[in-house]
C-alpha cells in the first residue's frame, strides 16, 4: 500500500513538472570546448565521464540538463561537496553547458548480469531511473554501475535531509536501510561501459 501511494505521488510530481513553464535556455553548448574543461573533472570523473574513484559518480552519458542542473547547484550553493562546490564555484554559465554536451556525448553500455529479470528492479527507483540504471527523466541520474557506497550514501543523504529534492526526499524519507541496501545493491550490479573519449 505504502508502494502505491508512493507511485501515485511521484506521477502526480511528474504531471506537475510537464506543466512548469520552460527554464530559459543554456547557452549554446560547445563540446569540444567540454572537452578541454573536463580536465578539471578528469581525476575523479575520468575524461569520458567512468569515475576514477568511488565516492565519485559516473556521468559519462548523463542528459545535458542533468549534469547542467547539478553544476549550477554545486555553484549556487544549493548542494554542497568538499569538492565540486570549490570547482563549481569557478564555472561560468557556458563552460557548465559546455561540460554537460561533453559529458553527454559519451556513448554508454549497460547490461543486467546474466539471467537477471528487470521486472526484479527495485520499482521505486526503475520509474525514473531505469532497470539498468539508465535514467527515464532527463532530469534524473543514470545509476548504472555506480559504486553501492556512493548510492546507499545519496540516499541517506535524501532520508536526512542534508540533499534536498521535490521527488527524491520523499521517497527516501520511507526507505528502511534494508531497502537502500538493495538498490544500491541491485544498480551497481548492472555492467557499465563508457567509450573511450573521441
Amino acid at each position: 500500500m505504502r508502494r502505491l501511494a508512493l507511485l501515485a505521488g511521484l506521477g502526480g510530481v511528474l504531471l506537475a513538472q510537464a506543466a512548469t513553464p520552460q527554464e530559459p535556455a543554456a547557452p549554446q553548448a560547445n563540446p569540444a570546448a567540454g572537452k578541454v574543461a573536463a580536465g578539471l573533472c578528469r581525476t575523479c570523473h575520468g575524461l569520458n565521464g567512468y569515475a576514477r574513484i568511488p565516492i565519485a559518480p559516473h556521468i559519462g552519458g548523463e542528459h545535458p540538463s542533468y549534469i547542467r542542473h547539478q553544476l549550477e547547484a554545486f555553484r549556487s550553493g544549493k548542494r554542497q561537496h568538499e569538492i565540486m562546490s570549490v570547482v563549481a564555484a569557478s564555472l561560468s554559465d557556458q563552460q557548465i553547458a559546455d561540460l554537460a554536451a561533453w559529458f553527454a556525448m559519451q556513448k554508454i553500455h549497460v547490461a543486467l548480469k546474466p539471467g537477471v529479470d528487470p521486472h526484479a528492479a527495485p520499482e521505486a527507483c526503475a520509474l525514473c531511473h531505469g532497470a539498468e540504471g539508465v535514467a527515464v527523466l532527463e532530469d534524473a541520474p543514470n545509476l548504472a554501475g555506480e559504486n553501492s557506497i556512493y548510492i546507499e550514501t545519496q540516499l541517506k543523504a535524501f532520508r536526512t535531509g542534508r540533499r534536498v529534492h521535490e521527488i527524491m526526499s520523499p521517497i527516501a524519507a520511507d526507505l528502511t536501510d534494508e531497502e537502500i541496501r538493495a538498490a544500491a545493491d541491485w544498480y551497481s550490479a548492472v555492467t557499465l561501459e563508457i567509450d573511450p573519449p573521441p
